[in-house]
């Protein structure tokens, strides 16, 4: 087992630096989703370790046609002896489904690193990016990641953050009335954790970012949509449907 840094600086300089390699081996065990409630709001979280499962980010098919729902990468995993476990949406996209900013899959930049600000929620800075490594998982802000410029297996970025280094983003507000059913991710600060989690009712950014902060102790978090918020959650038999998706973050197991 490896072990734990002792400083966050440490753990940050590692998040930074950890090298690309190949995936795991070891058998995966099924990653734990369960119902949430915090201040009286209810949510579904999915917590997963990344040194025991195989975590991956999906976009399209062989052809290029994007997967667009769970239903479809579920049956393209089948085909390679392989089971769609925990899963969600995984950042925002263009009308033809094209990720908004950095989307890694297999080593490869698929689309470019965004650093300026811009309309929406992608542009409320600061931003972030998830980054998948064998092993670990890290939320890291954007600027911080062009300026270190980590070797991600897999990588997307979206925003706003909803959690920097244990605080909420700067711009939320406390009495928003900004409502939306949201999903995001956070992570811990040694990778080796990390919370996928979706609001069952509509929620603010403060509220939510509140979740990832107060209830998950996460210290980075990124919002990740509220307008295409999905869950794909087999232990509860859940796999919501509806408008088509861009990129999605899932756990991959081993067929049963």
């Amino acid at each position: 087992m490896r072990r734990l840094r002792a400083t966050r600086a440490a753990a940050l300089a590692a998040a930074l630096a950890a090298p690309l390699a190949a995936p795991l081996a070891a058998p995966l065990a099924a990653a734990d989703c369960r119902p949430l409630e915090h201040e009286g709001r209810p949510y579904t979280i999915c917590e997963v370790t990344p040194e025991r499962h195989d975590l991956r980010l999906f976009h399209s098919d062989a052809t290029g046609a994007p997967y667009g729902h769970f239903g479809t990468l579920e049956a393209a995993l089948e085909d390679r002896g392989l089971r769609l476990g925990p899963a969600m949406n995984a950042g925002m996209y263009h009308p033809d489904r094209a990720p908004v900013g950095l989307y890694v899959e297999e080593g490869e930049e698929r689309m470019h690193l965004v650093t300026s600000d811009g309309p929406g929620n992608f542009g409320l800075l600061p931003n972030g990016v998830l980054c998948l490594r064998p092993g670990r998982a890290d939320v890291i802000e954007t600027r911080t990641f062009a300026r270190r410029a980590p070797a991600c297996r897999f990588a997307t970025q979206s925003g706003p953050m909803l959690v920097i280094d244990g605080a909420l983003h700067p711009r939320f507000l406390p009495d928003s009335t900004s409502r939306y059913i949201r999903n995001g991710v956070g992570t811990a600060a040694d990778g080796a954790r990390l919370v996928m989690a979706i609001s069952e009712t509509p929620v603010t950014f403060h509220e939510f970012g509140r979740l990832f902060r107060d209830a998950l102790g996460v210290e980075q978090a990124l919002y990740l949509d509220g307008n295409v918020s999905r869950l794909h959650a087999p232990g509860l038999g859940r796999s919501d449907f509806g408008r088509p998706m861009g990129p999605i973050l899932a756990v991959v197991e081993p067929a049963r």
